[in-house]
């Protein structure tokens, strides 16, 4: 294949957002698409994942976690591609694999972030409920959480890519869970599809007076993924040694200032001390090596067997990638967000 007749669109950081990321705070690049050398592979982008954790990455991010866009980079993203050219004797062309090629139609790679995806029937789940938000949900909630037959989850954005698989997994333990979601439509898909035992709509009011007659036992596991308005309402249900994993706090991400709500911090140390509450941060990146293996392996098998459900929200186009990550942050999506690059 000629690779001058090859053309890479890709989309870059073009300015660092002030609160929710604007169509100017991207660029559509467009440029011949590179060529592989000794050890490399040429990929072709399939699907592009979505993620919140990339709104924190358009921003200067301290030590600890995962590095910065820079401005006139590539905005970063989990894909799966399949390989144009090889001159890596581990990969053939036409093979399928994960990557994390970022938002452009062609990558390079030297073949270590690659993960093979052979007969796999619906490759995209790959960046979904098979991949990194599934890995989440299993870490965050299993190793973390822990959850015991017969104790209360609850989970925000229980429709979304991570808080599905999440109430999913705490029904396969033995547990109640409670959902929390945006809209009538995701709180009926929480229940009557995913198997929760309710969902409460964010959108409606007194969500703290709706969340403890829906608790009325207390909370044992409150998975945090948003923050927000969500986590006023949970703390004063937490019970004794309640475990709190926290992957996210979306509902912050967009502020461009520091919040005028009323300050959080004197309420949720109180509450992390007189109810001895373990709360824990994780990064997924770091569990991959002692607990991808484990998880890939699991889930699969549930996923076959339908005692975990997925769903995808597949948005066509790359160009249409930074309007649906909008979206994405003010909780328009229904399911995990996949933008189709192109056609397998």
């Amino acid at each position: 294949m000629n690779n001058d007749t090859l053309v890479n669109r890709r989309i870059t950081l073009a300015a660092r957002p002030h609160g929710r990321p604007a169509p100017q705070d991207f660029r559509l690049e467009t440029r011949p698409a590179p060529v592989p050398g000794d050890g490399q592979v040429l990929l072709r982008t399939l699907y592009l994942s979505l993620d919140p954790y990339m709104r924190n990455l358009m921003d200067e991010v301290g030590p600890g976690y995962a590095p910065s866009v820079a401005l006139g980079e590539t905005m970063v993203g989990g894909t799966v591609g399949r390989v144009v050219q090889s001159r890596n004797p581990q990969f053939q062309a036409g093979q399928l694999v994960l990557a994390n090629a970022g938002w452009q139609d062609y990558s390079l790679s030297d073949g270590a972030d690659l993960l093979p995806l052979d007969g796999m029937a619906q490759p995209s789940l790959a960046l979904g409920g098979l991949g990194m938000p599934g890995f989440t949900a299993y870490v965050g909630l299993l190793d973390i959480g822990q959850p015991r037959p017969g104790e209360t989850v609850v989970v925000a954005a229980a429709t979304g890519a991570v808080g599905a698989v999440v109430g999913q997994l705490a029904k396969l333990r033995g547990a109640r869970v409670v959902g929390i979601a945006g809209g009538a439509d995701k709180c009926r898909h929480a229940v009557e599809k995913l198997g929760f035992d309710l969902c409460l709509d964010r959108h409606e009011a007194r969500l703290d007076e709706r969340l403890a007659a829906a608790c009325p036992a207390g909370i044992d596991i409150y998975f945090e993924n948003v923050g927000g308005d969500v986590l006023d309402a949970v703390l004063p249900l937490l019970n004794i040694g309640a475990r709190v994993p926290v992957c996210g706090f979306i509902a912050h991400y967009n502020q461009a200032s520091p919040s005028t709500a009323s300050d959080r911090l004197p309420k949720l140390l109180a509450t992390v001390l007189q109810k001895r509450i373990r709360m824990q941060g994780f990064i997924i990146l770091d569990h991959y090596a002692e607990r991808f293996t484990d998880f890939r392996k699991e889930m699969a098998e549930w996923v076959a067997q339908g005692q975990v459900r997925l769903r995808e929200d597949v948005v066509d186009g790359l160009e249409q990638a930074p309007a649906a990550f909008a979206g994405l942050l003010e909780g328009k999506n229904f399911g995990k967000l996949v933008v189709r690059v192109a056609d397998e």
